[in-house]
């Protein structure tokens, strides 16, 4: 049993906005005071100080076949990043790609307690989920890639929406994954013939289906399944000055059903004159805004060392081709590709000035707390540790000036951010980095104080540097168990994989296994993950 007393509690979920008030927990779950002894709790005194629950992060590549990848293709990236063992704890390295340890104890000392992979390929979902075994301190997730599917195009082709709508959902179980992920739909499968698509209604080769298409029929798959979380979806023309545009038009062409679209910054880009592009943050904001069914997160850049890292195979080799730096390219049979490039995001660079103001300008022009969410897109646009500097870069204006003020001139111009007054306070910051991604992933027991939330809990002190406030929690509890103390672990504890389990038509598996005969060169008896390869995991219901 835990008793932390006093302190100013942040829980938008439960409408409490720096309410002094006690937070008790018991079994690993947070209870009311009447269900403990008090006498034999141990406490902690929280007078003076925040108190939040631990911090969920919706989108993050911390995991898996592409990031272990990027572990080996960037050895410079463990340089000077090691931690060594101690009686509780292994070494670790990395900075931009941590290591499956090392991860687990950053995101902890930061305040997380539940982080979501952002992208796993269905054939390679059983080495991902013996990563998420081997991350401790965190409970995570994984979405499967569904946007170049073979068999679910074949289905969109062919009319058949039931037996695609029952492929994916045997491909949730299969996979042991929590969500569908949807990147560069169609372009990837192009990238084969060293094409790509630009426009929602280009032809998918070999296909004759379209990007959207794909989007639409996956976001009613999702809704039909019930899933906790909508599809997730990383859309056309990242990065181009089109990608505004595609965007809204794909935003548009979900009518009304769930959607998030993750790293939004990479995709709110419009034309100017030269190869410069604009920041069209307030017009993609603006459809958001309009549309309470979506939500977003934001993907804000850091400036500094990152590993790009995505499924989208054609925007990696474009980014090889703009940066000469090394490349990494793949192709997953049936399913998707992607590929890796490491990248230094610099402040005297025109083009990353334009992207650190758009994600900016996304997180202070979308009004509702509620449908944007903190990311990095790690390691994409920087390694999540820099949240504590994103959150100050939002609460402080003042910062905010300083720092836009040491940007290339160029990619300041026209810049709407210092127009922004907007400062987020401590119960935004709770919203978007706790009970805004717990909603969003349809996890009812995270992200939130009240009775039967499960007990992950961060304090921090209420210091005025953000930054260092963010950085360094006080106390973090995991599952009712002190972890950290003043910013170091003190106790190391195993997380749990969540998953989906939707229920499909199993007559469905002989067309499967005749897909998997015909085109896999595994066999549909190896393809699943089993319950041996994640003993720690909890099912979440569909809806």
């Amino acid at each position: 049993m835990l008793g932390i007393l006093n302190g100013k509690v942040y829980d938008p979920s439960n409408s409490a906005d720096a309410q002094v008030r006690d937070v008790w927990v018991r079994d690993g779950r947070i209870v009311s005071a009447q269900e403990v002894d008090r006498e034999k709790a141990e406490i902690i005194d929280a007078s003076g100080l925040v108190v939040m629950a631990g911090g969920v992060d919706v989108h993050s590549h911390v995991v898996g076949s592409k990031v272990n990848a990027g572990r080996k293709f960037r050895p410079e990236d463990h340089y000077g990043a090691t931690r060594e063992r101690t009686a509780f704890t292994r070494s670790g390295s990395g900075f931009t790609v941590p290591s499956t340890f090392l991860t687990g104890y950053l995101y902890a000392e930061m305040g997380y307690t539940t982080v979501m992979e952002a992208a796993t390929a269905p054939l390679v979902a059983k080495h991902t989920h013996e990563e998420l075994e081997d991350t401790p301190m965190l409970d995570m997730g994984a979405f499967i890639t569904m946007g170049n599917n073979h068999f679910i195009m074949e289905c969109i082709r062919d009319g058949l929406m039931e037996k695609a709508r029952d492929y994916v959902a045997w491909l949730l179980n299969a996979t042991k994954g929590y969500a569908i992920k949807i990147v560069n739909p169609g372009g990837v499968e192009n990238w084969k013939w060293r094409r790509n698509v630009g426009e929602l209604d280009d032809e998918v080769i070999g296909f004759g289906v379209t990007p959207r298409q794909i989007v639409t029929t996956l976001a009613q798959i999702a809704e039909e399944l019930g899933l906790p979380h909508p599809i997730h979806v990383h859309g056309i023309n990242l990065g181009r000055s089109t990608s505004a545009r595609t965007t809204i038009e794909t935003m548009e062409t979900i009518e009304g059903r769930r959607a998030h679209f993750c790293h939004l910054q990479f995709l709110s880009y419009g034309k100017q004159a030269g190869a410069l592009h604009r920041s069209e943050a307030a017009k993609v904001a603006a459809t958001v805004n309009a549309n309470p069914n979506l939500t977003v997160d934001v993907g804000q850049i850091v400036f500094g060392e990152a590993t790009t890292m995505t499924s989208d195979g054609p925007l990696q080799y474009g980014i090889h081709m703009q940066t000469g730096a090394k490349w990494m390219n793949d192709d997953i049979e049936n399913e998707t590709g992607g590929g890796i490039v490491p990248i230094r995001y610099s402040r005297n660079n025109a083009i990353n000035a334009v992207m650190w103001r758009t994600g900016l300008e996304l997180a202070l022009l979308i009004d509702n707390p509620w449908q944007v969410l903190l990311t990095t897109d790690h390691p994409n646009a920087g390694p999540f540790i820099h949240y504590p500097q994103v959150i100050k870069l939002l609460m402080d204006r003042g910062y905010r000036s300083e720092m836009f003020d040491r940007l290339n001139p160029r990619g300041r111009k026209g810049a709407l951010l210092p127009e922004l007054h907007r400062e987020y306070s401590l119960h935004d910051i709770a919203v978007v980095t706790r009970a805004g991604p717990a909603r969003v992933l349809g996890l009812k027991h995270k992200g939130h104080l009240g009775a039967g939330a499960d007990a992950d809990i961060t304090v921090y002190a209420d210091l005025e540097d953000r930054e260092e406030m963010f950085a360094r929690p006080r106390y973090v509890v995991k599952e009712g168990v002190v972890v950290v103390v003043d910013g170091a672990l003190v106790r190391e504890r195993r997380g749990k994989t969540l998953y989906v389990a939707p229920a499909y038509d199993p007559g469905i598996e002989a067309d499967i296994r005749e897909h998997f005969r015909k085109y896999y060169t595994v066999s549909f008896d190896n393809f699943s993950v089993h319950a041996d390869h994640f003993p720690h995991r909890e099912m979440v219901c569909c809806r």
